[in-house]
């Protein structure tokens, strides 16, 4: 039988100061440096997939900590292909952008207008939200 305090944590929903769309730094790992946007959260795990901007094919982001899978040919004259997949990070390994100074900053909530906002703590300006478009069905 669950204790009090379990299924109190279990029944919260988790909220997270990271959302899709956010422009993230990696400070952590193997492309620490790298910056790039989020593609997908999982608040249930509390990690997110990082895409980098692509300058020579823009409608195919780059994948970063991606891991290399390697697809073997099926028939003859198809060719061995070695594909990037990304992996997902920990959200405690990347960090959101100031809008303001494109510099690393942790992320606050505060009221304004009756409504709980994100904020960059470093400069104190409200982060936008980005409004991706819902999948067609």
């Amino acid at each position: 039988m669950p204790t009090k305090a379990e299924v109190k944590r279990l029944s919260k929903a988790i909220k997270l100061k990271i959302r899709t769309g956010d422009k993230v730094v990696i400070i952590a790992g193997k492309d620490r440096g790298e910056i790039g946007f989020v593609a997908a959260v999982s608040p249930k795990e509390q990690k997110v997939i990082v895409l980098k901007e692509n300058e020579e094919n823009p409608e195919q982001p780059l994948p970063l900590n991606a891991a290399i899978k390697h697809r073997k040919a099926k028939q003859q004259g198809e060719r061995s292909v070695r594909i990037r997949i990304p992996v997902p990070i920990h959200i405690s390994n990347v960090m959101v952008l100031d809008p303001e100074t494109n510099q690393p900053s942790r992320i606050g909530r505060r009221i304004e207008d009756g409504k709980s906002v994100r904020y960059a703590k470093k400069s104190g300006k409200t982060i936008p939200t980005v409004v991706t478009q819902a999948p067609k069905a």
